[in-house]
């Protein structure tokens, strides 16, 4: 390892580099958030500095980000295409998280290393069976069309989704549920591994009932079938339209109903 936990510099590189030294590694920090008086290295520079050594560079980038959600708020997050195009040698990405397909990695590199990895004893090992890859070439073929992305891939579908229209959703379902449901600001975390500490403005269908607790309803909603997955805030089961398709909110609105009636 080089530098140190928050500042790292071109130059920590160059000087662990060695006669042995084989790969200059770089690991986003897809999950964490580090900030304050903070520097690193990009993959350009690393790949620059690598090549000058005769080693090879590789980019460990995380959620496996296609489309640039700037427009919608979230940004920081490197784009594989810009990783690729930083003249590293290999970058590597998970299938699912932001690329939003089946659990698997994926390695885009020069036509050298791919076959070194093919070529590799442990290739055969993790390889990747052919449900997971015909899952993974629908999901990509999605991404020809950039509208058509957002409306079929469910985590694109949530991270880009208006709040007028998740206040539609929210008031649907509230009059849905019955009189202890209503609306209320909120916000939703993105989690899944990217965007660490992100938040999005949505709205809240909050139940609140009398004879329950927030607990005891998360039971019973937990228990149901459909079994809905809430949160507590505040001490009240909130549920978020983000998270519900359209399609859905019928059978979440009848499955908390039955839960309170219960």
């Amino acid at each position: 390892e080089v530098g140190t936990t928050n500042r790292t510099h071109l130059d920590d590189y160059a000087l662990a580099i060695g006669h042995k030294t084989r790969v200059l590694l770089k690991v986003h920090r897809s999950n964490f958030k580090l900030s304050g008086f903070t520097t690193d290295v990009s993959p350009h520079e690393i790949a620059q500095l690598a090549h000058a050594s005769g080693a090879a560079a590789l980019f460990d980038l995380g959620s496996g980000l296609l489309l640039d959600l700037a427009p919608w708020g979230l940004s920081g997050e490197p784009l594989v295409k810009d990783a690729v195009s930083s003249g590293v040698d290999l970058v590597v990405f998970s299938g699912d998280k932001l690329l939003g397909g089946p659990q698997a990695g994926i390695l885009v590199g020069t036509r050298a290393v791919i076959d070194a990895c093919r070529k590799d004893p442990t290739a055969r090992a993790v390889r990747a069976d052919k449900l997971t890859l015909a899952a993974l070439e629908a999901t990509l073929r999605l991404y020809r069309e950039v509208d058509t992305a957002r409306q079929e891939i469910p985590v694109l579908r949530m991270l880009t989704t208006s709040r007028d229209d998740l206040k539609r959703a929210g008031e649907t379902m509230a009059e849905a549920v019955g009189p202890e449901a209503d609306l209320i600001p909120g916000e939703s975390e993105v989690g899944g591994g990217a965007f660490p500490g992100t938040t999005l403005k949505t709205w809240l269908v909050r139940i609140t009932v009398s004879h329950l607790s927030a607990d005891g309803l998360s039971d019973r909603l937990r228990a149901g079938a459909p079994p809905v997955i809430a949160r507590i805030a505040d001490g009240r089961v909130v549920l978020d339209p983000r998270t519900i398709f359209p399609e859905q909110i019928a059978a979440t609105a009848r499955a908390v109903r039955s839960a309170i009636d219960a």
